[in-house]
């Protein structure tokens, strides 16, 4: 983290004294785009270049569903479950990723190639069910889609993930 730090000194500069502490979001967004997910030797050090308590980290940490404690896969598949995309069938879509990739939600692909969550909503409804892989929307999903989707992103995975 540490090799951070002048950038997050620049932001600092955009923020009056004494409030240092609203920069717990972005550092720990920049340094989960670093690491790949926000390290406890993380924590540590923007506890002490903030100045702020533990817990004030821990709880953004907690509440905030984008902020990863554990490496994930290199492709981080999130199955929205929210109404819309539950009453279009992402229930059967999640069952049928599961049960492809051999893992539930929440885990990881022996091989890391794939993370699998089940989020709450990412607010496509109109286009349901839909997913994120990484950054990317995938809309209007049934399981063929899915199957070409899996298949093609295990072709593409990154070699230092697949070892």
């Amino acid at each position: 983290m540490k090799h951070l730090i002048p950038e997050f000194e620049q932001w600092k500069r955009r923020y009056p004294a004494g409030f240092e502490s609203s920069l717990t979001i972005p550092c720990l967004r920049r340094i989960q785009e670093d690491r790949g997910y926000v390290a406890d030797s993380d924590i540590d050090g923007l506890v002490e270049y903030l100045g702020v308590p533990r817990i004030q980290v821990e709880e953004v940490l907690e509440f905030y569903t984008q902020f990863r404690r554990v490496p994930i896969g290199a492709f981080h598949l999130q199955v929205c479950h929210n109404v819309s995309c539950t009453m279009r069938g992402a229930e059967r879509i999640l069952d049928h990723v599961q049960a492809r990739l051999g893992i539930v939600s929440g885990q990881t692909t022996p091989d890391r190639c794939f993370t699998l969550s089940r989020v709450e909503c990412l607010g496509s409804c109109g286009t349901a069910p839909m997913m994120m892989v990484n950054d990317t929307y995938h809309e209007n999903l049934d399981i063929p889609k899915m199957d070409a989707m899996i298949a093609e992103l295990s072709a593409t995975v990154p070699a230092e993930r697949a070892s």
